[in-house]
């Protein structure tokens, strides 16, 4: 009686965890680039009293096992990088990425950080920053006397403007970074992730290349978070809360019979 009670503690628990995950998702609804988590599970160890293929008699066996499960427990979580969908914002410094990669942005630190979210916008000195202030690590500056409708940002990745007066000129190359396991990234907040022992070095290349995606000037991605399956999720862990909460009253009404039958 007592395994159960502890097993459905252990559910209770782990849709605690879940609902913390779903949570995250809708909060991020909005969230430029923002990928959806996906929260797993596993079944903890088992009671193992018969093992599957034990002699039942001189010339027979147990067909199956007799295993008592001990509950389950909160995995891991697992970011999904599936493509968000687009949408225009006619502004020139808006970048969306339709494909794989990441914008690689220069951390205070000096260390390389990696985004989907392609806000950006440009500082005092003219260069392409983050809305944090954190430039691309490719060093793209806009000529001072160019206006901002004159950037034209190409599908590879080649940036130019026109300053005033002058003809169109490059200014630089954006290049994009893939990874062979980018659910291995570490999240740091603001849109960014560094790189992990599990997510592997970064691949760089220029957009449209190698397996790398393409770039859209004037648009941005948004989540791939959808709400429906958030709700759904949420039912699904507030249903699972509620059970294994039912199983625990059970089990103690159990015990309340047995220390009952003797009076």
């Amino acid at each position: 009686m007592m395994r159960a009670m502890w097993s459905a503690a252990s559910g209770m628990i782990g849709q605690q965890k879940h609902m913390d995950v779903v949570s995250n998702n809708i909060a991020n609804v909005n969230t430029y680039g923002g990928k959806k988590v996906r929260a797993e599970f596993q079944d903890l160890i088992y009671q193992n009293i018969r093992e599957a293929g034990a002699d039942s008699g001189a010339d027979s066996q147990y067909p199956t096992g007799l295993a008592i499960g001990m509950g389950t427990k909160f995995s891991a979580t697992n970011r999904l990088f599936t493509q968000g969908a687009l949408q225009t914002t006619d502004n020139p410094t808006d970048i969306a990425i339709q494909g794989e990669g990441f914008f690689r942005v220069e951390l205070p630190d000096g260390t390389i950080g990696y985004t989907r979210d392609g806000t950006f916008k440009l500082d005092s000195n003219r260069r392409l920053v983050t809305t944090d202030g954190y430039p691309l690590a490719d060093g793209i500056t806009i000529d001072e006397t160019a206006p901002s409708d004159s950037i034209v940002i190409a599908a590879d990745g080649q940036v130019s403007c026109t300053p005033a007066g002058g003809e169109q000129q490059a200014v630089g190359q954006i290049t994009l970074a893939r990874f062979v396991n980018p659910s291995g990234l570490t999240a740091i907040g603001k849109n960014l992730f560094v790189t992990s022992a599990a997510s592997g070095d970064a691949i760089e290349g220029n957009p449209g290349e190698e397996g790398a995606g393409s770039l859209v000037q004037g648009a941005l991605e948004m989540s791939n978070v959808q709400i429906v399956e958030e709700m759904v999720e949420m039912i699904i862990a507030q249903r699972a809360y509620e059970s294994n909460s039912k199983a625990i009253t059970t089990s103690d009404s159990m015990l309340e019979i047995a220390n009952g039958l003797k009076r």
